[in-house]
């Protein structure tokens, strides 16, 4: 997985991924930004929702249940004496479907929950971050 981050003026990135999709990035107006696009750590927690909602579709799809409304909520808890760590993230997952079976539901969350979702297990597991510099001219 690779990318680029490309500035764009103030506060204001966009970022580029390997496909060529593009995402806007924006800090928050206190810190210099002009709340035109996400903050970073919310397109980190939207990113764990949505790779856990594709895994939780799939699971559900192989074992024959039909869904007919999906929404995941995520909520992360900052802690108080740093506001920039989290000590919590709750994904909530509310479906609606016809006859949808609560166990296969509750099989295919803790599916993406413990072995799928890469994004989710990034937040669980150390990472080394490595950081070069460039000066161009």
């Amino acid at each position: 997985m690779d990318g680029e981050l490309i500035w764009k003026g103030n506060m204001l990135f966009e970022g580029v991924a390997t496909s060529g999709h593009t995402i806007l990035f924006d800090a928050a107006p206190e810190s210099g930004g002009n709340d035109v696009a996400a903050r970073p750590m919310e397109h980190l927690l939207l990113a764990v929702a949505a790779c856990t909602a594709f895994d939780v579709v799939a699971i559900l799809r192989k074992m024959k249940q039909e869904l007919t409304d999906y929404r995941v909520r995520i909520h992360a808890t900052r802690r108080q004496e740093h506001p920039r760590h989290l000590t919590e993230v709750v994904i909530e997952h509310l479906l609606k479907g016809r006859n949808l079976d609560p166990a296969a539901v509750e099989r295919a969350v803790r599916l993406s929950d413990e072995k799928y979702c890469s994004a989710s297990a990034t937040l669980r597991v150390p990472v080394t971050v490595r950081s070069t510099f460039t000066i161009e001219e």
